[in-house]
């Protein structure tokens, strides 16, 4: 059976549940599976360059909507370009309470999906951003990435979350250490072409 798109998967995942009353279900144990491989993964593939504008006399900026991690934040002003680094959120608030000081921001933390910045912009600057986004989910798109690479990724996911649903412990368990195994050597394979020397490719936001 192919597993090139979102209803490859859902039937792949129903031919290996062997259950006919799961259908309503299953996108289900796609959407908890996304989830957890977007925790796991960080891929080249997923690195994504933007850039915001700040507003003077306002610290926070919207995250974009398929964001999970920064890779790098930097700001400019002038002729100069300075990477911002992240602090816990409990330090900003004690270092610059209430919005406070203004000037050009040094670091950020991050809040219910948005980033703040401080000390809180005086002027506009520009924030240079590469970060690593979520895979598009398939139900939004036929098909990813990651879907046509790496399929038993989402399979070994997907059926996880099937024995978990059906409280078969010992199915769960098995699926559990093939996914763990698919992201592995995903992400070894990743990590040893970045360290070989191999170019780093970075799509535009």
């Amino acid at each position: 059976m192919s597993l090139a798109t979102y209803s490859d998967l859902l039937a792949s995942v129903a031919a290996w549940a062997n259950r006919a009353d799961l259908d309503a279900i299953i996108p289900d144990f796609v959407t908890l599976a996304e989830a957890r491989i977007n925790r796991d993964l960080r891929l080249r593939m997923q690195l994504v360059s933007t850039t915001f504008s700040t507003v003077g006399g306002t610290r926070s900026q919207a995250l974009p909507s398929d964001w999970l991690e920064f890779q790098n934040l930097d700001v400019s002003g002038g002729a100069s370009s300075a990477p911002l680094n992240y602090v816990p959120l409990g330090y900003m608030e004690e270092k610059f309470p209430d919005n406070g000081s203004l000037g050009k921001p040094s670091i950020y933390t991050l809040q219910a999906g948005n980033f703040l910045l401080a000390p809180t912009p005086d002027i506009v600057y520009t924030l240079k951003a590469v970060y690593y986004a979520k895979f598009p989910a398939l139900s939004v798109t036929p098909t990813n990435w990651l879907l046509t690479n790496h399929p038993s990724v989402y399979l070994n996911a997907c059926m996880k979350e099937f024995s978990l649903y059906t409280m078969n412990d010992e199915r769960a368990a098995r699926w559990e250490a093939m996914y763990k195994s698919a992201i592995k050597d995903v992400q070894d394979a990743d990590d040893s072409a970045l360290s070989s020397g191999s170019a780093l490719r970075v799509r535009a936001g």
